[in-house]
């Protein structure tokens, strides 16, 4: 009969003890979540391979810091959420930096809308607008629809991730699909649109 897999505290307790092994298995437990909420955030690409890499790297340095306070899973997601915060801070610093608002790449959604609603719009191309529709989103609505609606986060969990009252992570979930319904109206159908 084969062994068990560890738990996240087992494992933690083994990468506290400086068992790279053990560290390196709850990588791979939770790289695909971290990676998931990262790409939301950030879009897929170099950025993101970047911070959810920095993501681990946080957690490694703070792995004695980390009291169980919160579901392991529930943990990354925040650090993921903070380093991916920072990077588009970073990101919007550069923008302001080197190109005006007339010149900003990301201004508009350039993709011009399907003639008469026949020509169809593939996976990808829906997945680029909907990453394009949340660059036009404060990082806190973002943060709250790729939590809630990309990672299928409760609102409570949302909440505790973000460290905000439920009330608040309802509110800007309504005012981000509104948004985004806007935006992408023109581009996708109604069933294509993020829901509620």
């Amino acid at each position: 009969m084969p062994a068990s897999a560890p738990t996240d505290a087992e494992l933690l307790a083994r990468a506290r003890d400086g068992q790279s092994r053990a560290f390196r298995r709850l990588v791979e437990r939770y790289e695909d979540r971290v990676a998931a909420t990262v790409i939301g955030m950030l879009g897929p690409g170099a950025e993101a391979d970047d911070v959810g890499q920095e993501t681990f790297i946080r957690f490694y340095e703070a792995l004695d810091q980390y009291r169980g306070d919160a579901e392991l899973g529930t943990y990354l997601t925040r650090i993921a959420i903070n380093q991916s915060l920072k990077a588009l801070d970073k990101r919007k610093r550069w923008y302001d930096r080197f190109w005006s608002r007339d010149e900003n790449p990301d201004a508009a959604l350039t993709r011009e809308p399907p003639v008469d609603g026949d020509e169809e719009i593939d996976e990808r191309d829906r997945t680029e607008l909907v990453h394009r529709a949340l660059d036009h989103l404060s990082d806190d609505h973002r943060a709250v629809v790729v939590l809630r609606l990309l990672d299928g986060y409760s609102t409570r969990e949302t909440a505790e991730i973000l460290d905000v009252p439920e009330g608040t992570v309802m509110s800007r979930l309504y005012r981000a699909t509104s948004a985004l319904e806007t935006l992408l109206s023109p581009y996708l159908s109604a069933d294509d649109l993020p829901s509620r």
